[in-house]
């Protein structure tokens, strides 16, 4: 019973090694957040205004909306995200005034994000 032990700990320190993700994966996770919105974006704009009378209409505009809603949102998070990577000044231990720079920052790059996405459209 003892030889188990050694080995189920081995076997565990290698089933929860830190595993590198691949380098394409936020290519990938981008032009796919980047299709979702276009798609959303497409749905409602082939949804015709007359269709909002009938309740039972407003199923697949809704979803595109907070499917197009979302997958807009995170998108700008990820391009925000990635463009803050390069810059210095982590927050961990950092005095208040970077603190606030750094959502100052955030909140810049959020906003540069979202008006170039809704500029494309």
């Amino acid at each position: 019973m003892s030889e188990a032990v050694p080995n189920f700990e081995g076997l565990l320190r290698e089933a929860l090694a830190p595993v590198e993700p691949p380098e394409d994966l936020v290519e990938r996770v981008e032009s796919t957040l980047t299709s979702i919105t276009e798609m959303a974006a497409d749905e409602l704009e082939a949804w015709e205004l007359s269709a909002m009378r009938d309740p039972r209409n407003w199923a697949r505009p809704a979803a595109a909306l907070l499917v197009g809603t979302t997958a807009g949102a995170a998108l700008v998070l990820l391009r925000a995200r990635r463009r803050g990577a390069g810059s210095t000044g982590v927050l961990g231990g950092a005095p208040w005034p970077s603190v606030t720079r750094s959502a100052e920052r955030t909140v810049r790059d959020l906003g540069r994000e979202t008006r170039r996405l809704l500029g494309d459209r």
